[in-house]
């Protein structure tokens, strides 16, 4: 069971996948969770142990004293952040009695809190039990496999970046049970790459550039270990023994280079295997350490090749999907109309994080009675059904400008009103204008907003001004509004910059500060040629923690235009 302040699917169901009784403590040392056999072997239930300081309600000397809190080796790693183990605790059941218990406690980033310790605890036995074996043999206690699988799945489902994702798992495993951890990976074409080869040196993992690279395809038939891992067959203890007859195949040759240059001894080589593909193969090697690797360490590896399997496969999906979004928004984007004594440019950036891409757009096109239609928005929502919903009110705002010579406040009505009868759009923001020339030779600009950032205008001298009028509510919540317009002269070399809201906004900070970080940027880079102008301004005012995808146009006409 887990505390109020705990979501209960995040904690309870890691618990109770443990074989021993585990409780996760705050940095506090306050119990936040215990699963079921933690409440049988204290003789407690989760209501007497949850929110209650751990030390203070449990840890006792042998003689049934409460232990001082710095004089108890438990406590210190639970305070401390730092991974610990014995077996020389006693804790107090509900009963009174007393019970002696080997212990490990672990840091746990299980996300909810700033910090969190993972305990894993079970009863001792006679004085005589016995004991694990030295350090050197590298061999790991039942209840460090316990706590090296919770943290694999901790730091592999915390991260979509698969090459993320794979560096963190050979930290994981080197060198706490290996010498070398190889990882192989197969290609949605079936091409095999070796990823890494890294190896501990010093206290650091050292990557072993040479070895990785490209690979020789699979051989079906093969019956060498890493063949068979790639082809999910099955698991193989190993050594360079194994690969010192005449090779079966390219992938044997890269083998045989593999034992050489690294003088492992004796290896384990597992599939990394999704519920429908073959993702790869991990190999863990010892060279230094002289334990050869037994059947029973294949069943804790390929415990972790199934965590790592499906973390990867989950970064893999998020890639694709992140792909389409990205690659369907950028196809829907359109070309720029091209008219003498005018530069234009726009900018796409995505966002990071798959799940913000597909609602930012912008548009330009040429009217029938020569001005030009210029506009930005963002549909709201993201992914895939926002880059749709964009589509259609693209299309429907072009279709209302090219037919109609009206002002953009009344293309934008009849857009507001039609979208929830003919898109999917439930709501959007918008900046719609009209540039044109008189016959004069001035140029004039035109527009309505609806519940967008304000477009920036930047003279030539450095004079950068926000455009506030025109502006109403977004669409999509109250379509028989009608909707203003305001109309302002564009100066000689004046740049005009409309953008969406991943420019200005960022968690944490305020808009103002977006909005004046832009204008003070846009001014001091005035004189700039445009398409400098315009990824120098990128580079500047985009907040660093942005998560959200940006769209950007600018648009400099007449005296200094060029780009």
């Amino acid at each position: 069971m887990v505390g109020p302040d705990v979501p209960q699917g995040v904690v309870a169901g890691v618990l109770e996948a443990f074989g021993t009784a585990a409780y996760l403590a705050d940095e506090q040392g306050l119990i936040v969770a215990v699963n079921k056999r933690g409440e049988q072997l204290l003789a407690r239930p989760a209501s007497d142990l949850i929110d209650r300081d751990a030390h203070d309600l449990l840890h006792r000397s042998s003689g049934g004293e409460p232990v001082p809190r710095d004089q108890c080796r438990l406590s210190e790693s639970v305070l401390g952040g730092r991974t610990r183990q014995g077996e020389d605790e006693w804790l107090e059941r509900g009963d009174g009695t007393l019970l002696p218990v080997a212990w490990l406690a672990t840091p746990y980033d299980v996300g909810i809190r700033p910090s969190a310790t993972l305990v894993l605890f079970h009863p001792v036995g006679a004085p005589d039990r016995p004991r694990e074996r030295p350090p050197t043999s590298r061999r790991l206690s039942e209840l460090e496999r316990l706590a090296l699988l919770a943290e694999t799945t901790t730091l592999l489902t915390s991260t979509l970046d698969i090459h993320e994702a794979l560096r963190r798992l050979i930290t994981l495993v080197v060198p706490r049970i290996a010498d070398w951890a190889v990882i192989d990976l197969i290609g949605e074409r079936d091409e095999v790459s070796r990823f890494a080869v890294a190896h501990a040196e010093g206290g650091t993992v050292v990557f072993r550039d040479d070895l990785q690279g490209p690979m020789p395809p699979v051989p079906q038939e093969s019956p060498m270990p890493l063949s068979r891992a790639l082809r999910g067959v099955a698991s193989s203890l190993t050594g360079p023994e194994t690969y010192q007859g005449p090779p079966d195949s390219g992938i044997a040759v890269e083998q045989q280079r593999l034992f050489e240059a690294t003088g492992m001894h004796s290896a384990v080589m597992v599939p990394l295997r999704s519920l429908h593909d073959v993702l790869g193969a991990l190999t863990l090697g010892r060279a230094d350490q002289p334990d050869r690797f037994t059947a029973a360490d294949i069943a804790l590896l390929e415990d972790i090749a199934r965590r790592a399997s499906l973390a990867l496969e989950n970064a893999r999906l998020y890639q694709r999907q992140r792909q389409v979004a990205e690659t369907m928004q950028r196809h829907l984007l359109p070309r720029l109309p091209r008219s003498p004594g005018r530069s234009m440019t726009v900018r796409y950036l995505p966002a990071s994080d798959a799940s913000h891409v597909g609602g930012d757009w912008y548009d330009a096109f040429d009217l029938t009675d020569g001005a030009t239609a210029l506009a930005v928005g963002d549909v709201v929502g993201h992914d895939l059904e926002a880059a749709a919903g964009m589509a259609q009110l693209r299309n429907m705002l072009r279709a209302y400008a090219v037919s109609q010579q009206k002002p953009p406040s009344k293309i934008v009505e009849w857009l507001d009103q039609a979208i929830l009868d003919i898109t999917e759009v439930s709501m959007a923001t918008l900046v719609f204008a009209r540039m044109s020339e008189d016959t004069t030779g001035r140029w004039e600009l035109s527009w309505t907003n609806a519940g967008h950032p304000p477009p920036l205008l930047v003279t030539r001298e450095g004079v950068a001004r926000y455009l506030t009028d025109g502006h109403g509510i977004l669409l999509g919540v109250t379509p028989e509004r009608v909707r203003p317009d305001a109309t302002v002269e564009l100066p000689p070399g004046a740049t005009l910059i409309l953008y969406t809201d991943g420019l200005i906004e960022s968690p944490g900070r305020n808009l103002d500060e977006g909005l004046d970080r832009l204008r003070r940027h846009a001014a001091a880079l005035a004189r700039r040629p445009l398409e400098d102008f315009t990824d120098a301004l990128l580079a500047r005012a985009r907040p660093p923690d942005n998560d959200d995808d940006v769209a950007l146009l600018a648009v400099r006409h007449g005296t200094g235009s060029s780009s």
